[in-house]
């Protein structure tokens, strides 16, 4: 596939896009190209992760490079990028003495619906995020979670194909947090893709396939999340029973280190990949007995602490 192919069928894609507020550069040169699904932001505060969602919906012009959302160039397509695509912002946007019925038709009104579509839709995708029942309330008489999800409605009212959620959960209690996951884990399944942006690895890491981490306006990995999670290949946890201290030396003597000690375990690193038979020679030279040697799996937070750690190392 052609790259202009690449970027026509990608959620969204960048090249050496930059954003820079006089000295302080929030974005470097960044490049990428993401496909369609369900897709984790990742990064600390002050990584860049809304500065780049807004630069792609074309509320604040990059300084430098180039980017495209469904195809459509942040530059010169700004309009029609936002009618295909919603936009759930960390702060609270709500207009006041609006009911949540009415605040989600004005915002099908602004993606150019007619009041019918509009109205018809906002019944919807209320009902949608279980806020029936408070439909004709005024918004700022809702509660923190009710707002979280009345601003998922009004990104979802025009139907996009894309949505753009800036910390979703923010302010929620732990049961509405678990809502609002299921309910942006359901866009996927509806076909709608979805940028997650948040701090919070396990809500990406619940709702998303793939992942980018950002870190001082740059991307430090993207991937596959379950790919990030994969075994591996030479760190192992084992337990064992015996003489710790007599298991250790032979071990060491193998060229295997020992990273973590405990009570009958031990957490390890082989020489190299495929060297687990050191461990099996190393326990029967001390006189132990080997009760399980088990790869260790990678976590989405050893990898996002490995990102910035090398960052911090440059």
């Amino acid at each position: 596939m052609a790259r202009n192919d690449a970027q026509a069928a990608a959620a969204f894609s960048c090249e050496n896009l930059s954003k820079r507020y006089g000295r302080i550069t929030a974005l470097k040169d960044l490049t990428l190209l993401v496909q369609p699904g369900l897709v984790g932001l990742l990064g600390p505060n002050g990584a860049g992760k809304s500065t780049l969602i807004s630069v792609l919906l074309g509320q604040t012009p990059a300084s430098g490079g180039q980017g495209s959302v469904l195809g459509l160039d942040i530059r010169r397509q700004q309009r029609l990028i936002r009618r295909r695509i919603g936009f759930m912002p960390e702060n609270d946007c709500l207009i006041p003495g609006l009911s949540g019925t009415g605040y989600v038709h004005y915002a099908g009104r602004l993606a150019g619906m007619s009041h019918a579509d509009a109205m018809q839709r906002a019944h919807e995708v209320l009902d949608y995020v279980d806020l029936n029942e408070a439909r004709y309330r005024p918004a700022e008489q809702y509660s923190a979670g009710m707002k979280q999800r009345l601003k998922l409605a009004q990104a979802l009212v025009h139907d996009p194909d894309l949505v753009f959620l800036d910390e979703p959960t923010n302010g929620m209690d732990p049961q509405g947090r678990q809502v609002m996951l299921s309910l942006i884990r359901d866009l996927g399944g509806a076909g709608i893709s979805v940028l997650l942006s948040s701090h919070l690895l396990p809500d990406v890491e619940r709702v998303c396939d793939r992942v980018i981490i950002m870190g001082a306006g740059e991307v430090l990995t993207s991937g596959r999340i379950d790919e990030m999670n994969k075994p591996h290949p030479t760190l192992y946890s084992v337990e064992f029973s015996g003489e710790a201290a007599a298991f250790g030396r032979q071990l060491d003597e193998r060229k295997v280190s020992v990273l973590e000690r405990r009570d009958g375990r031990l957490n390890i690193e082989l020489p190299a990949e495929g060297t687990q038979a050191a461990v099996f020679e190393a326990a029967r030279t001390a006189g132990v007995r080997l009760h399980s040697l088990v790869p260790k799996r990678s976590s989405l937070e050893e990898t996002f602490m490995a990102a910035l750690r090398r960052q911090h190392q440059k």
